[in-house]
């Protein structure tokens, strides 16, 4: 029988946060790395493997409610392979091969009775290059998901659409013209409909792989606005290869790096101002100074 994917309830009574001091001894400086609430999603000892070479090992980090999460590092590192593993989109290669364990709240994610197809519905992806699907109306791309998942009521996929265009900042340019196919906005828009319809489905955490890689300075500067705006919303893990986004939106970022043997490992991870001013390893001070990569 399938693992029902419930959502948590919301506990009686708020954690409170935690907030771990990391002092520079040299400059007196503090760091402050303050998690928003409990772990939405737990890693441990992750590694992903294709024909049986591995392309990760042995990552290990918690993602924390209400936070961007940034996977950095150079091209070849394991970032994107990493992130497909956390919503089980390798599941679809059948050399590929995912060890250690992925929590999401109190569900495996790897557990044979998890359905995919649910766990996705919690964990949406939003791709390198906007993927809205071109012969479907913008309207239509929104309520996607949910039509996928068995949605049919006008009166609540017309709510969801509106919510989500909004939440994507999109709604003031398309109201209307929900009806006209997604191929006739600009990039930057099919990228914020791609969104949308992540976000019409209410997921609990938003997987995003360079989301502002193949557009222009002004749309990325509008991504990027978003997100910062989303994680009210919604938890976000994000692939960059762009230092100075990173530092812009992220609260924590997980530093990966190819090993002599070229697979990515996980060099370090924390808070981002800390990571970016005062790293533990000083290959992720070399990194982020771009003295390789």
């Amino acid at each position: 029988m399938t693992e029902q994917l419930s959502r948590p309830a919301a506990p009686t009574s708020p954690m409170p946060p935690t907030i771990e001091d990391n002092v520079n001894l040299t400059t007196g400086e503090v760091f402050l790395d303050r998690s928003t609430g409990h772990p939405v999603m737990q890693l441990k000892d992750v590694g992903v493997a294709f024909g049986g070479r591995s392309a990760v090992r042995n990552v290990s980090f918690d993602v924390f409610d209400r936070e961007i999460t940034a996977l950095i590092g150079p091209s070849g590192s394991g970032k994107t392979t990493l992130l497909r593993a956390l919503n089980r989109m390798h599941d679809t290669v059948r050399s590929a091969k995912v060890t250690g364990k992925i929590m999401l709240g109190d569900t495996d994610v790897y557990s044979g009775s998890t359905d995919p197809t649910l766990l996705r519905s919690r964990v949406g992806m939003v791709f390198q290059r906007p993927n809205p699907f071109p012969t479907m109306s913008i309207y239509e791309n929104a309520v996607a998901g949910l039509r996928f998942n068995g949605v049919r009521k006008k009166a609540l996929l017309d709510e969801a659409a509106e919510s989500a265009l909004v939440a994507a900042a999109l709604w003031d340019s398309v109201s209307d013209r929900l009806k006209s196919h997604a191929s006739t906005l600009s990039g930057g828009e099919q990228q914020r409909l791609c969104i949308a319809r992540a976000l019409a489905v209410e997921p609990e955490v938003l997987l995003m792989d360079e989301p502002t890689s193949a557009l222009d300075p002004i749309a990325t500067k509008r991504i990027e606005e978003l997100i910062g705006e989303l994680k009210n919303r919604v938890t976000i893990i994000i692939v960059t290869h762009n230092m100075q986004q990173a530092m812009r939106v992220a609260d924590r970022c997980a530093f990966l790096l190819m090993g002599e043997d070229r697979t990515g490992e996980l060099i370090e991870f924390g808070s981002a101002s800390k990571l970016f001013s005062e790293p533990d390893d000083p290959r992720t001070l070399d990194y982020v100074n771009g003295r390789f990569g």
